[in-house]
């Protein structure tokens, strides 16, 4: 059964870290082909399982280091319909892999949780089309079948909560919270901005944020941002009480547009300490911060810069 699923501990002010960008380090910095940009076939093979138990390694030790809870996401944000078909994975095998993705989740936490270091397991459920933009449209009840066999793996399987990352229009988000809430689980939303802060459909964040609160009746436990540089949207972070349902950020560590990085053979880290920087300023700005990892770009290195900056008190 699902450990935390109840009572979510972020929920509370303890700080949790989570890890940074699992297939741009997978790719970029381990050399490994990851076909669809797809991290989740690594869980069919030993030697798969095995780079990404050293990959969440050192991020489990920084946690422990700073004495932070983890929220440890699955290896499945491309582990759908559309992208399954595309690696030749049938619907029964999506099924199956999300589930072990839990499994294997559950595994890594039994190796490292403490006491003092809770660790969430989070179902990681990525966009239908491209995380860059929108470009497999649905209505609201449309993504909510669509996302509803994901969401229910998750939940069959014991994942504490589930999360909607990278999402780039309200429609998907809302129907990813309504499977969320039809199968009975606990649900984030994550939205990602373009370098002018605003989702790629044009809507403002705080627009997305409070329809969705409105549509739902404030279902998504909380809101996060990711895949996104700070500087695109600490200018968009206008007061008002929606600021207060952003718990977590996810940011890039490059300061490249969505469409240069799409473009991009080479990872850009980024300035490690500036993002540090970036990060313990919006600590300041947003009042409950508290969940903090990275997205495309960063690895361990960025996270502890960022732990160093923002937990060392």
């Amino acid at each position: 059964m699902a450990k935390y699923r109840s009572a979510l501990p972020q929920l509370g002010d303890r700080p949790f870290l989570t890890d940074g960008g699992l297939e741009t380090t997978l790719l970029f910095l381990n050399g490994l082909d990851l076909p669809c940009f797809a991290s989740f076939p690594l869980l069919e093979t030993a030697d798969g399982r095995k780079h990404l138990k050293e990959y969440f390694r050192p991020y489990l030790e920084v946690a422990k280091q700073h004495g932070s809870g983890f929220i440890l996401d699955t290896a499945t944000w491309r582990a759908n319909t559309d992208w399954g078909a595309k690696l030749d994975y049938s619907q029964a095998d999506l099924d199956r892999i999300n589930r072990d993705a839990v499994a294997f989740a559950k595994e890594v936490r039994n190796a490292f949780e403490t006491p003092a270091m809770p660790i969430v397991i989070n179902g990681a459920i990525g966009p239908r089309g491209d995380g860059y933009r929108p470009d497999a449209l649905m209505s609201v009840e449309a993504a909510a079948r669509y996302h509803r066999p994901q969401v229910e793996a998750f939940r069959d399987a014991g994942a504490d909560m589930v999360s909607a990352i990278t999402m780039n229009y309200f429609e998907e988000a809302a129907g990813i919270t309504l499977a969320a809430q039809r199968s009975g689980m606990p649900v984030v939303v994550s939205f990602t901005v373009e370098t002018d802060g605003k989702l790629p459909t044009g809507e403002t964040l705080r627009s997305a944020v409070e329809r969705l609160d409105t549509f739902t009746g404030k279902a998504p436990v909380y809101y996060m941002i990711n895949c996104a540089h700070p500087e695109h949207f600490n200018t968009v972070l206008e007061k008002g009480a929606w600021l207060e349902r952003i718990r977590g950020i996810r940011c890039n560590a490059s300061t490249k547009s969505h469409a240069e990085l799409d473009e991009s053979t080479e990872l850009d880290i980024g300035d490690i300490a500036g993002l540090a920087d970036h990060y313990s300023d919006l600590r300041k700005r947003l009042p409950n911060l508290v969940v903090m990892g990275g997205c495309c770009g960063t690895d361990h290195r960025h996270i502890e810069a960022i732990s160093d900056r923002c937990l060392a008190a």
